[in-house]
């Protein structure tokens, strides 16, 4: 089903499918990620069809939204830094083996998932960065492409023509929030809460990581994420989606998240994996995601982001902060009906909790 046709749908017999489907057990396999990218959620259940195995499935499915740049924060041609350039992060997680493999900061390589997958497969490593990143794909195999497009140029243009508005720069001259740089540090350091500057100057859209879980019928779990991360950023910035723990996490004894949002606020709360050692507790999955939401509005009430989770059986919810601009959390999940599977976009407006099945 076309994107368009899910947001056509009614919500309330939404609602009533997802009341019936919360009556009846959980069912594996389970695919779910973050924001309305059907075609990842498609493809990585296909994955699992096809007999691929849970890894595969989170990698082909990130992967597919790095071939459509999905929304323009993930994969090649979106999000340039304050140079101008698009570089990538990506993680992926085994919860058998408890191996991760992350890319951070890669330039010039287009599947940062896949590179990702690399580095679990073929070194003792578990997070490349940088250029040394792009060298280690290049040797297993991947293009040097480019990165940039001419709509992310344009995109970096019309931001040096707002006097480089907004940006993540403060306590510098000149005057961040009113001219371009190179800038210096400031004589004098004002605290200001981080949480203050991002509402203020970063928008709510420019931090659409895709999260995603994958359960398969045996109960392995596999998690990862991909992202061009925060648009302007100071070029070497790498914010939660390829840390683990922080983008994402899995634990197939327990269960898996992901997350997505203000990275630069949410990996210092390791909310993945406190919502996975939640659901280890036996917290309801919608509760253990309600939960590291509350944990981190306590220091940042105004952060942008959200958190899906699942557990071990199959169940799945998700949570996010309602702030202006950031009344709705859309994520993708399977609806069986029979032996078919029909992916179905769901938005939630009521603030922390979002779904519980």
């Amino acid at each position: 089903m076309a994107a368009g046709g899910w947001r056509r749908a009614q919500l309330l017999p939404l609602l009533l499918a997802l009341q019936l489907a919360a009556a009846a057990p959980a069912a594996l396999p389970l695919v779910v990620n973050t924001w309305a990218f059907g075609k990842a959620t498609e493809t990585a259940w296909r994955v699992l069809q096809m007999g691929g195995s849970e890894l595969d499935a989170v990698e082909k499915g990130c992967g597919q939204c790095e071939i459509d740049q999905c929304d323009g924060s993930v994969g090649y041609g979106g999000s340039p830094d304050e140079s101008g350039e698009t570089t990538l992060d990506a993680m992926i997680m085994d919860g058998n083996t408890m191996e991760v493999g992350a890319v951070a900061d890669l330039r010039h390589v287009k599947n940062a998932i896949g590179v990702a997958r690399k580095v679990i497969e073929h070194t003792k490593h578990t997070l490349l960065v940088g250029e040394s990143a792009s060298l280690f794909a290049v040797r297993m195999g991947f293009p040097y492409e480019e990165l940039t497009t001419q709509k992310s140029l344009s995109v970096y243009s019309r931001w040096l023509n707002q006097s480089c508005q907004p940006n993540y720069w403060k306590n510098v001259v000149p005057d961040s929030s009113k001219s371009c740089g190179p800038y210096k540090k400031a004589e004098k350091v004002i605290c200001e809460e981080d949480w203050t500057i991002s509402q203020r100057r970063i928008s709510v859209h420019n931090h659409d990581t895709i999260g995603m879980i994958v359960i398969g019928e045996s109960g392995t779990i596999a998690s990862g994420t991909s992202t061009n991360g925060a648009v302007h950023k100071i070029p070497g910035r790498v914010g939660d989606s390829p840390i683990a723990g922080a983008g994402a996490y899995a634990d197939s004894t327990a269960g898996g998240a992901a997350a997505t949002g203000d990275g630069d606020i949410m990996m210092r709360f390791l909310p993945s994996y406190q919502a996975v050692e939640y659901m280890r507790m036996g917290t309801d999955p919608t509760v253990a995601c309600q939960k590291v939401i509350s944990r981190i509005q306590k220091y940042a009430p105004k952060f942008f982001g959200g958190v899906i989770c699942a557990n071990a059986t199959g169940s799945y919810g998700a949570a996010c902060n309602k702030i202006p601009g950031f009344t709705q959390f859309h994520f993708m999940f399977p609806i069986f009906r029979g032996r078919k599977c029909r992916v179905q976009f769901q938005p939630f407006s009521d603030g922390l909790f979002l779904l519980k099945m």
